[in-house]
């Protein structure tokens, strides 16, 4: 393999982990769309960087700083995956009081118009 293409397929490498890193900042910053907007061009690069490996061997060295940029990379996605399962829990939870609060506030209009049997019978103006 030429030097150039090793050089480039390392440097695709170190531009996802640097990507792969802003994208855990954003999660823990939780700015969801700016994750998902990173997310977007991430997939675009790995797409491209894996057109332009093509199962191209690497040296020994190159091997080497590939496997300890795909570990970073990993352990960032790890990282992200753990926010966002937060995050979904945070909003199964909120949904879940949504759905609550309308359950009540649908059975409270629904008793609202009835009235209590024998009412105005019972209590007549006047009575004590």
């Amino acid at each position: 393999m030429e030097d150039s293409s090793a050089y480039a397929i390392i440097a695709g490498y170190e531009a996802l982990w640097e990507r792969s890193s802003r994208m855990l900042a954003f999660a823990c910053e939780e700015d969801w769309n700016r994750l998902l907007e990173e997310e977007a061009d991430y997939v675009v690069d790995v797409e491209r960087l894996s057109k332009l490996e093509g199962g191209q061997a690497l040296d020994a060295n190159q091997s080497e700083r590939k496997a300890l940029l795909l570990e970073g990379i990993l352990e960032n996605d790890l990282d992200i995956r753990r926010r966002l399962e937060k995050r979904r829990e945070e909003l199964a939870a909120l949904l879940n009081t949504s759905q609550r609060k309308r359950s009540v506030d649908s059975a409270y209009r629904a008793t609202s118009g009835s009235r209590v049997l024998g009412g105005p019978a019972r209590f007549q103006k006047g009575d004590a």
